[in-house]
C-alpha cells in the first residue's frame, strides 16, 4: 500500500476539517434562530401566503392590517436561569490567600466568561471555552482562557456527552499579520517574511484554485475560508494520531520512556535498556493558510497532552444538538400571536362611538358643535325629536371577550411548566402562605433545572482539570 505524502496527508486533515465545519452548517442555523428569538426578533420565520409568495411572519401580519408584537419571555427565562448561576454557583471568596487557580480565575475574570458561556449554552445548547498559555512575548507561562464563538469553531462527529470520542477539532481565527507571525512563525525572521508573502502574492487566485482542487462548496462554506475586516484567516486543525513507539524500560535507572520507533537502533547499543514496540496516540496540531498552506504544525505542548478546548454539547442523544431555547420558541410565537389577535380585535372594535340621528340635529347646530359638546366633560348635547323618536345613542362594544385572556394564561403557564423556570425559581411573591410548601416549591423549581446546571457544572470541572494541568505541569 502507498504511503501518502506529507502533502497529501496535510490536504486530507483540511478536507475533514472543512466537512467538519459543513456538517455543523444546521446547528449554526439553529442556534441563530434561538439568537433571534432570545434577543427579541420573533417575527422574523419564513412563511407562504395564499399566492405562494414568501415573507417573514412579520410581513404576512402586516399585510393582513395587524401589527405584530413581542412580548419577550425567552429572554426573561434566559437572564433568570443565569442569574439563578450567579448567585447560586459562583463564589465570592475574599480571602487572601488564593491557590494557584484561584488566581488563574481571578486573572482571566472566568465568573464572567462563564456566565456569558451558560447563556451560550441556553442558547446553542453548546459551550465552548479554550484554555492555552498567553502567546504574547514575556507571559509564556501565563494561563489564558477565552470563550470561543459558535461560528468559529468546528469538530468531528462525536456521540459521547463527554466528547472523549473527539478526534478532530479547530478554530478559524481572524488575525492581523502581525498576530499572525507571532503564531506560527516560531520567532524565525525568514518564515515569518515567506508566510507574509503567502497573504500577498496572488492570495485569491490560489485560494480559489485550491478550494477548487479541495472540491469545497465556495457559496456555502464561504465562512471558512474568508476573514471578516480585511484580517487574515488562519485555520489550526487539531487531530488525534496513533504513531508507532518504542517503550524503553531502564534496569539501571528504574525509569521507563517512550521514544520514537526510529529509536530502536540507538537502544540496540543500550544493553541496560529493554524495549518493547507500541503504538502511541497524541494530539497534532496544524495551522493552514486558506490557500492550504501549513503554517505550522506540532503535538500538545501542555502535561495534559491534549488540545486546547473544552466543549460541552446538550444533550448529544446520537450525536444530536438540542438547546434549552429551541424547546419554548413554539410556545413563545403562541403567545405573541394571541397578544396581536387581542391588540387588533381590541382596535377594530367599536369604542365609544356615537349614533347621532340627523334629523335630532337641534335646528342651527352643526355636527361640528355636536362632536365637541359630546366630547367635553358634563356636555349638555341636546336633540330634536320633532321628525323621528330617534335619539342619540353610543355604542361601546366588547370584542375581546373571545377567550384570548384565558389563552394567552394559559400559555404563559406552559412556557413555565416547558422551560422548567417557574415563579418559584424566579423569586416571585409565593403563591402559597405556608413557608414549607414554598420551600417545597423552590426545590421543585431547582430540580426541573439541575440537569442544565449539573451539565454546565461538569463543563466547568473539565476546563479547570486542564487548567491545572498547565499549572502543576504534570
Amino acid at each position: 500500500m502507498k504511503t501518502p505524502t506529507n502533502n497529501e496527508q496535510h490536504t486530507r486533515v483540511l478536507r475533514a476539517a472543512y466537512q467538519a465545519w459543513m456538517s455543523a452548517a444546521a446547528l449554526r442555523q439553529s442556534r441563530l434562530r434561538n439568537k433571534r428569538f432570545t434577543y427579541g426578533d420573533q417575527w422574523g420565520d419564513l412563511v407562504k401566503d395564499h399566492q405562494g409568495r414568501v415573507m417573514t411572519e412579520g410581513e404576512h401580519l402586516a399585510i393582513q392590517g395587524c401589527e405584530s408584537i413581542t412580548n419577550n419571555l425567552i429572554r426573561k427565562m434566559v437572564k433568570t436561569i443565569v442569574g439563578r448561576f450567579r448567585s447560586q454557583y459562583i463564589k465570592h471568596d475574599g480571602g487572601s490567600e488564593q491557590s494557584p487557580l484561584d488566581q488563574v480565575k481571578r486573572d482571566n475574570e472566568l465568573d464572567e466568561l462563564d456566565s456569558r458561556a451558560l447563556e451560550e449554552f441556553l442558547i446553542s445548547g453548546c459551550c465552548i471555552q479554550r484554555v492555552d498559555t498567553d502567546h504574547t512575548p514575556g507571559t509564556s507561562d501565563h494561563v489564558k482562557v477565552e470563550n470561543v464563538n459558535m461560528n468559529k469553531v468546528f469538530a468531528g462527529k462525536m456521540i459521547d456527552p463527554r466528547s472523549w470520542d473527539c478526534e478532530l477539532i479547530g478554530q478559524l481565527h481572524d488575525l492581523n499579520i502581525a498576530q499572525l507571525l507571532r503564531r506560527v512563525a516560531d520567532g524565525n525572521q525568514r518564515k515569518a517574511a515567506w508566510v507574509r508573502r503567502l497573504y500577498t502574492d496572488n492570495a485569491d487566485s490560489r485560494q480559489a484554485d485550491f478550494t477548487t482542487r479541495l472540491g469545497a462548496d465556495t457559496q456555502s462554506g464561504s465562512d471558512f475560508w474568508h476573514a471578516s475586516d480585511g484580517k487574515c484567516r488562519a485555520i489550526e486543525v487539531w487531530t488525534l494520531e496513533s504513531r508507532e513507539v518504542i517503550v524503553c524500560h531502564n534496569h539501571r535507572e528504574g525509569t521507563l520512556s517512550i521514544e520514537p520507533a526510529g529509536a530502536v537502533h540507538r537502544m540496540k547499543n543500550r544493553p541496560e535498556v529493554t524495549t518493547r514496540w507500541d503504538i502511541a496516540t497524541v494530539w497534532h496540531c496544524r495551522w493552514f493558510s486558506p490557500m492550504g498552506d501549513l503554517l505550522a504544525e506540532y503535538d500538545s505542548p501542555w502535561p495534559h497532552g491534549s488540545h486546547p478546548f473544552v466543549i460541552k454539547l446538550y444533550p448529544l442523544t446520537d450525536g444530536e444538538v438540542h438547546a434549552v431555547v429551541e424547546d419554548i420558541i413554539d410556545t413563545q410565537k403562541h403567545v405573541n400571536r394571541m397578544i396581536s389577535l387581542l391588540d387588533q380585535v381590541m382596535r377594530s372594535s367599536a369604542k365609544g362611538v356615537l349614533l347621532f340621528p340627523e334629523t335630532a340635529l337641534p335646528d342651527g347646530w352643526t355636527w361640528e358643535d355636536a362632536r365637541r359638546c359630546w366630547s367635553s366633560a358634563n356636555g349638555l348635547l341636546p336633540y330634536n325629536p320633532r321628525y323621528s323618536e330617534a335619539k342619540p345613542e353610543q355604542v361601546s362594544a366588547n370584542g375581546t371577550s373571545i377567550g384570548a385572556y384565558q389563552m394567552i394564561e394559559l400559555q404563559m403557564k406552559l412556557f413555565e411548566e416547558i422551560s422548567g423556570v417557574s415563579g418559584a425559581l424566579q423569586g416571585k411573591a409565593p403563591t402559597v402562605n405556608s413557608a414549607n410548601a414554598y420551600q417545597l416549591q423552590s426545590e421543585n423549581a431547582n430540580i426541573a433545572m439541575s440537569d442544565v446546571f449539573d451539565t454546565f457544572e461538569a463543563f466547568r470541572h473539565q476546563r479547570d482539570r486542564k487548567i491545572t494541568h498547565i499549572i502543576s505541569g504534570t
